[in-house]
């Protein structure tokens, strides 16, 4: 029996353009974003149907046939506003024709915020009301970003809307970003780093905010208390995703992908010495062929000049298929988040006319062929490509530039469930970012 191959004519990666390759990326996310128009059934609670402003985490649900047993035909509050910002780049750049994606995104976000039950439930049915599921406090401030991000592109109603969505949200999380929370996996619970870094950045926003949010009087020592409470998940070698760190099955639990996307998508610095120094750890342990952790598809990757294709954090078990542990596998969206920090350092270079000269760093930059002494204009130049190779990586496994949330480790093939929204929002995002560090 022969091996395994592509059904569809696969893409020649190495020439294809990446901004051209995201303007499709935009309309294959948009697909999962209800409206009046287009709306979905959901096919495991018979009756229950969307309403506008949804955004599916994925189409996918339990099916015997692809042997995926996983449903994601729910919204979740986080990566929801992860989509919303891409649909506010989408509508200012005149991709989307009309705002009514963002009005119905406001208008959903409401009628989650006043279904009842706990307020930073992270996870609704389609019609807006609460799942039983975790509590997640990254959900709150991540959407808070996507209002501000969007409010003035939003009609008078709406504003008044996103105004009040935003105050409530403050003031839950007032007396919530000093605790614990389900981290962003939704698998352990404790101090998160993510989550802090994202109120942090949520909290920076409203400070410097010119919209007519009301800046609350206990804010500047709520940012005071963050930068020093993401100080201590430093261990002396990487970031620590959650804290007390957890010891039970899935540890190690770090290096966590998740403190990359605390730099994407939250306050924490791309140029932060530890940052980086967390970051060269993840890539080497999928893409050193000395790591216990090496995925073997980025050998085969590297030697056509792709990758690598990174995971969530050592050991992960979570293969995306069914909820046995079967683990370990690189995902779409870790991957472009991660090629979206080398854009950003990259455009930090190029601003500075600097290179990083920390040894903390070093290991980050070697890692692109970049060293203290490498001229800015020639370390940029590496950083971005370093950047394209990862988001090549993505485009040449993808199923004719469809994007699930896992590729198989050995094969490359894509797995898990199928048009995942955040997997095409960070590889817009990383586009974008790329866009800025040329």
């Amino acid at each position: 029996m022969g091996g395994l191959t592509y059904g569809t004519v696969r893409p020649a990666a190495a020439q294809a353009d990446l901004a051209t390759v995201a303007r499709y990326m935009f309309w294959l996310m948009y697909r999962n974003v209800a409206s009046d128009g287009l709306v979905f059934d959901d096919p495991v609670n018979p009756g229950v149907v969307s309403a506008p402003g949804c955004v599916l985490a994925s189409p996918s649900w339990e099916n015997s046939v692809t042997k995926v047993t996983q449903d994601y035909v729910y919204h979740w509050t986080r990566d929801a506003a992860v989509v919303a910002l891409e649909l506010a780049w989408g509508y200012s750049s005149g991709t989307l024709p009309d705002n009514q994606p963002l009005i119905d995104y406001v208008r959903f976000s409401q009628a989650c915020q006043q279904s009842g039950g706990d307020f930073d439930r992270a996870c609704y049915y389609i019609n807006g009301t609460p799942r039983p599921w975790t509590n997640q406090g990254d959900g709150p401030a991540l959407q808070t970003l996507a209002l501000l991000a969007m409010y003035r592109q939003l009609d008078p109603p709406s504003q008044a809307i996103a105004l009040q969505l935003i105050d409530a949200n403050l003031d839950f999380l007032r007396g919530a970003y000093q605790g614990q929370t389900c981290n962003l996996w939704e698998e352990e619970h404790g101090y998160s780093f993510f989550a802090r870094s994202a109120q942090l950045r949520c909290f920076q926003a409203v400070a410097a905010n010119t919209i007519g949010v009301t800046v609350p009087g206990w804010l500047p020592d709520a940012l005071s208390w963050l930068i020093s409470a993401l100080e201590s998940h430093w261990n002396g070698t990487v970031y620590q995703s959650v804290l007390p760190v957890p010891a039970d099955y899935r540890a190690p639990y770090d290096p966590n992908i998740d403190i990359v996307q605390a730099a994407i998508y939250g306050a924490e610095s791309v140029t932060d010495p530890q940052l980086l120094a967390t970051a060269a750890a993840l890539r080497a342990q999928w893409a050193d062929p000395d790591s216990k952790y090496f995925y073997p598809i980025n050998g085969a990757d590297a030697a056509a000049g792709l990758g690598p294709l990174l995971g969530r954090y050592p050991g992960d078990v979570y293969d995306g298929d069914t909820s046995d542990q079967a683990g370990d596998h690189p995902w779409a969206l870790t991957t472009a988040n991660f090629a979206e920090l080398y854009y950003r350092v990259a455009a930090k270079v190029t601003s500075s006319a600097a290179v990083p000269a920390d040894p903390l760093s070093a290991p980050f930059l070697a890692q692109a062929g970049v060293t203290a002494t490498t001229a800015p204009r020639d370390a940029a130049s590496a950083l971005r490509a370093a950047g394209d190779a990862m988001l090549r990586a993505i485009v040449y496994h993808s199923d004719h530039l469809e994007l699930s949330e896992q590729f198989d480790a050995v094969t490359g093939f894509e797995k898990s469930v199928a048009n995942l929204s955040w997997s095409y929002a960070a590889f817009l995002s990383a586009v974008r970012a790329r866009t800025s560090a040329s």
